[in-house]
């Protein structure tokens, strides 16, 4: 029997052992949900803390539960289907049937990408390769990444890519905290490298996700996660363009969008709001804007939302500047409560959120910042910010003291009603506020 054969086989049957490099809010669901589906799970990480807490029954991510971990995970490899062994040991590969690469793939400062983590992980996947793995990319890059990147690394071991192992690459396509899909509920593209080496990935996620999707090569697995969020990308700039000039216009950009979404056919509704935030819409369109210009062109739609969106904090705090200077107040000395910087609503998740960008500019105008989030308590430091804050209750008398709170995420939890009547002014950039605000005279749209 041919390697492809005895593991698609091992995967049908579910014998096989899958390994999960970066056990971030990719990959930590992913081998959950292996693990559930009766195979054996090994989930690799160069955090120790976060390999600490999974042994110790703790999820770190708000929407993967501790109890459901605390039924799969095992503090040796696993001997049997439907366990998970989180570990910062990296021999262990050799152990694995199946290796998905879950890791980030940032921009640098100049907007380039940055595959130092899918380049260093690579080297430390050829390290352990073995004949008759199956190794698949899902980390969201250009098209190209998995051949030209990704091989010939993994081909430093000796063998061949194609004949002696498997690779191929499959989008991620988490939406966190989405209760109408999951990881094993989205459909999962899968493309290989060549026919058979797609034919084996898309076994291993046959055996985990309820809908596979073969493609003919990786490159159009690569390409098609690139469109789903550029085509998102576009769209919110557009509607964030007309929120600015329906604005001036004294037209609620909001009541336009709720009376054009009772068409039933032809169009499709996107919301604006603070920019963009999060792993994947902020940082993949640019992946293939970098790679359109290798081939001498110019991705004008991709750097035009671009555009529109990272010009939207700067839009929010003239919002908050006008709304002070009509009561009589200069945004510089007032004190303004940001309230939500997740880069979505209920998630704890505040990666590229527009938040940070929105605090960033108050505070170059010289406000005095203070922020409220039920699920980021503290601020971590990071790359470009350093704001040193943590949560601020929203009770009546810290939303009285401020000069004006800022809506920048919409938690469901929060309660908006008491926002509105104790704050002396509200900058709502997510009609949270809907509900509310008719009956007041202290609420912006921005």
């Amino acid at each position: 029997m041919s390697h492809a054969e005895d593991l698609i086989a091992k995967f049908d049957h579910r014998r096989a052992t899958v390994g999960v490099i970066g056990l971030g809010y990719v990959g930590l669901p992913l081998a959950a949900t292996i693990a559930e589906a009766g195979l054996s799970a090994i989930g690799f990480d160069t955090d120790a803390a976060k390999i600490e807490a999974l042994l110790a029954g703790r999820s770190y991510i708000r929407h993967v539960d501790s109890e459901r971990l605390r039924k799969l995970v095992r503090t040796r490899p696993p001997d049997a289907g439907g366990q998970f062994h989180p570990t910062a040991d990296f021999a262990l590969l050799e152990n694995c049937d199946g290796v998905l690469i879950c890791v980030p793939t940032p921009l640098t400062e100049s907007r380039d990408p940055d595959l130092s983590y899918v380049r260093s992980t690579a080297e430390a996947v050829a390290a352990h390769v073995r004949p008759g793995q199956v190794i698949v990319l899902e980390s969201t890059t250009y098209p190209g990444t998995t051949e030209e990147v990704v091989k010939p690394i993994l081909e430093r071991s000796g063998l061949v890519a194609g004949r002696d192992f498997h690779l191929a690459f499959s989008p991620e396509r988490e939406d966190p905290n989405n209760r109408d899909f999951t990881t094993r509920t989205i459909p999962k593209l899968v493309g290989g490298i060549t026919p058979d080496c797609g034919r084996v990935a898309a076994a291993l996620y046959s055996a985990v996700i309820d809908t596979v999707i073969p493609v003919s090569d990786a490159k159009v697995a690569e390409a098609a996660k690139l469109l789903e969020n550029i085509y998102r990308s576009v769209n919110i700039a557009l509607v964030n363009e007309l929120k600015v000039l329906f604005q001036k216009m004294g037209i609620d950009i909001w009541e336009v969008i709720a009376a054009a979404s009772s068409k039933p056919f032809g169009f499709t509704p996107f919301y604006p709001g603070p920019g963009l935030g999060g792993h994947c819409i902020p940082i993949d369109p640019f992946y293939l804007s970098w790679r359109a210009r290798q081939y001498e062109m110019e991705t004008r739609f991709i750097e035009l939302a671009g555009e529109v969106n990272r010009a939207m904090p700067d839009y929010v705090v003239d919002r908050v500047a006008e709304a002070l200077n009509d009561r009589g107040k200069s945004l510089k000395g007032a004190r303004v409560l940001v309230l939500g910087v997740a880069y979505k609503r209920d998630i704890d998740d505040d990666r590229e959120s527009p938040a940070f960008r929105v605090m960033e500019l108050l505070q170059r105008k010289q406000a005095t910042l203070c922020y409220h989030d039920p699920f980021v308590p503290v601020l971590r430091r990071s790359r470009r910010y350093d704001f040193g804050l943590a949560s601020t209750p929203l009770t009546p008398a810290n939303l009285a003291a401020v000069d004006a709170v800022v809506i920048v995420t919409d938690h469901s939890e929060v309660d908006y009603e008491s926002v509105v009547r104790h704050a002396p002014l509200v900058v709502d950039s997510r009609n949270a506020t809907r509900l509310v605000r008719a009956s007041r005279h202290n609420v912006v749209l921005a």
